[in-house]
């Protein structure tokens, strides 16, 4: 996928707006577009609003460059060349009833000030105009980024009972943002927290996502605690005393982590508590993690002890760990592990000093293979991985160094008991 030039998709969702606009209809940037670039940040992406129905705006745009996925609710999106992406063009709307909690019965087309109105807090409710470098604000979010407030549009108990995903979205945006969360709207969140199983384990989680790698990831729990929503997507997780403490230390100690570092840290004393049980698992299946997801949080979980004790560990141990693809990201959780429960980092230092060393030093090419077993005849089995492992240990410990001596400690092994 084509990477997107910032300057080319802000040109491209100006033309979108001028191309609207040249046609008689009203046209605006809409959302979170003008919520970044008010906050002096790049926009990630850009929504168009307009008066245009979607047949309106195909018409416009035509139909080989425009996609009627969204068409339902009033979407299209419309491709632009390939640096500059594509953007969500919406016709302004009022949405009926959420008999699920999460979409609208069904829309209808109004006015932008209405359109404003329906949206979920008052920083995503502006509009702004690039060709007359003016906000249209209906609903008071310039004054409430000033104030860094998270808020809900009119009355919080109407907009979070509409969706209930914006409950969840309200803590991620104070937490990335590092807003605070108008009282009126937490109160709301509280209430309603329970309602929260409404919502998919996708949506929740790409929630999740966002938050746990934002710098402010403590404060987020924190806010999850308080609202409520804590205990409706993790009630395993104990949240008092030094495992609450050690968490959000933890949590607050990793430097940029990737989602499994961050659910790692978020899940070790979960862990902890049932280390027979594989609990951080259950959790991370029951979020519907990636496999490469859930693999990365099992690997820091897992192999802990082994690098906060390297010296003291076994060597063949220790080098399969060290040469794991994941040991980045391995030593960073667990050097705020460290932090957070002793200070020390004797032992991680010594495994950094390791990996620093020439590879060929530490980790040297396996002396046999699979195909020299076959050649001794033994026949293929279970018997190959117990073999070739033995053969790599005391490879790395220094007993075996050349491959005749390795064929030869094998075919003992085998004659001593390993023969089917």
């Amino acid at each position: 996928m084509a990477s997107i030039d910032p300057t080319r998709a802000r040109e491209f969702a100006k033309e979108v707006v001028a191309k609207l606009r040249a046609s008689g209809y009203e046209a605006l940037w809409a959302g979170g577009c003008v919520r970044d670039r008010l906050l002096g940040c790049e926009p990630k992406d850009y929504d168009v609003a307009t008066s245009a129905t979607p047949d309106q705006i195909r018409e416009v745009f035509g139909n080989r460059r425009t996609l009627a996925i969204g068409a339902a609710f009033g979407v299209i999106t419309v491709l632009g060349p390939r640096a500059a992406g594509q953007i969500e063009v919406a016709t302004f709307r009022r949405d009926a009833t959420y008999s699920d909690g999460r979409h609208p019965d069904r829309v209808a087309f109004c006015n932008a000030e209405i359109d404003a109105r329906r949206r979920d807090f008052t920083i995503n409710g502006l509009f702004y105009d690039p060709l007359s470098d003016q906000v249209i604000d209906y609903v008071g979010g310039q004054e409430d980024l000033k104030r860094r407030i998270l808020r809900a549009i009119g009355d919080p108990e109407e907009r979070l009972s509409e969706d209930k995903l914006r409950m969840l979205r309200a803590i991620r945006f104070a937490t990335t943002l590092r807003f605070e969360v108008d009282p009126e709207t937490m109160q709301a969140v509280q209430r309603h927290a329970g309602e929260l199983k409404v919502v998919s384990v996708e949506r929740i989680t790409a929630e999740l996502r966002r938050l746990l790698q934002s710098a402010n990831r403590r404060r987020g729990i924190e806010l999850l605690r308080e609202s409520g929503l804590l205990n409706q997507v993790l009630p395993e997780l104990v949240c008092e005393g030094d495992a609450w403490r050690q968490t959000l230390e933890t949590l607050d100690a990793v430097k940029q982590p990737t989602f499994a570092v961050a659910v790692a840290a978020l899940l070790r004393s979960v862990q902890l508590q049932a280390p027979s049980d594989d609990a951080a698992g259950s959790i991370c299946r029951r979020w519907k993690l990636s496999n490469e997801e859930l693999d990365g949080v099992a690997f820091c979980l897992k192999n802990e002890t082994t690098i906060r004790k390297g010296p003291t560990i076994d060597w063949p141990i220790l080098q399969r760990v060290l040469i794991a693809p994941r040991i980045d990201e391995l030593m960073g959780y667990c050097d705020a592990v460290a932090q957070v429960i002793d200070g020390s980092d004797d032992a991680i230092q010594f495994c950094r000093q390791t990996l620093a060393r020439p590879q060929s030093q530490w980790n040297p090419a396996p002396l046999i293979t699979g195909d020299d077993l076959k050649q001794l005849g033994i026949p293929a089995g279970v018997a190959y991985r117990d073999l070739l492992t033995a053969v790599r240990d005391a490879q790395l410990n220094g007993e075996i160094k050349r491959q005749d001596a390795a064929l030869a400690f094998v075919e003992k092994l085998w004659k001593a008991g390993y023969a089917e």
